[in-house]
């Protein structure tokens, strides 16, 4: 089982949608696959409770629930964590995770949080040793603003790649409220988003392939 983990300790950085998106991804390529939850909010097995029966199937997996984990057949295994997250949580997650996916929205704010939470990281013998990859996005990008801008040279400071960036857009809340990632949407204008995703699509891939 390839375990991706979409974290951040900085909560309202987008980590349920693209969560979400990725196990939509992976079970459209017809792999065995289960969206984890570590949310107290639950937020994305709400959203496999929205989701058509006839898309993909997904299976959800509550990990606030004692002993909890998916099925030995899993294939890929997405884990939405929980905002805020202790230490131990934080060291448990990057044990099992074989990718590491950190959202990080432009603001001040969420730069901040986020160096926390490199910190925490960076702290941790599996990151150290680079037996884990670590790959960030961001998320909510408006090109060619300010905050854009800052936002490329925080990251390029963080020591880990920065694989992609989603532009902002509603049709991402759109597909969320009915149960569905962005690529499942008709709409023409989803198309280039879609294409926005394809870099951290690829950076997984070939993480997953040479393990």
């Amino acid at each position: 089982m390839f375990t991706i983990a979409v974290a951040n300790t900085k909560g309202g950085a987008g980590k349920t949608t693209l969560a979400t998106t990725l196990a939509a991804h992976y079970a459209a390529r017809g792999l065995d696959t289960a969206l984890g939850d570590l949310d107290l909010q639950q937020s994305s097995l709400g959203w496999l409770r929205r989701r058509p029966s006839d898309l993909p199937r997904i299976r959800g997996v509550d990990l606030e629930e004692e002993g909890a984990k998916p099925r030995k057949k899993t294939e890929i295994l997405v884990v939405d964590c929980v905002a805020a997250m202790s230490r131990d949580v934080v060291k448990d997650v990057v044990k099992q995770a074989d990718v590491i996916v950190i959202p990080v929205l432009p603001s001040a704010f969420d730069e901040d949080g986020t160096r926390r939470f490199i910190d925490q990281l960076g702290g941790l013998k599996p990151i150290r040793k680079n037996k884990r990859a670590v790959a960030f996005v961001g998320n909510r990008v408006r090109l060619r603003t300010r905050a854009a801008e800052q936002l490329e040279h925080f990251l390029e400071d963080l020591g880990f790649p920065k694989v992609a960036t989603l532009r902002d857009t509603q049709l991402f809340a759109q597909a969320a409220a009915e149960g569905k990632a962005i690529q499942e949407l008709t709409s023409r204008r989803a198309y280039d988003h879609v294409m926005d995703l394809q870099p951290l699509i690829d950076f997984i891939e070939e993480t997953r392939l040479a393990g």
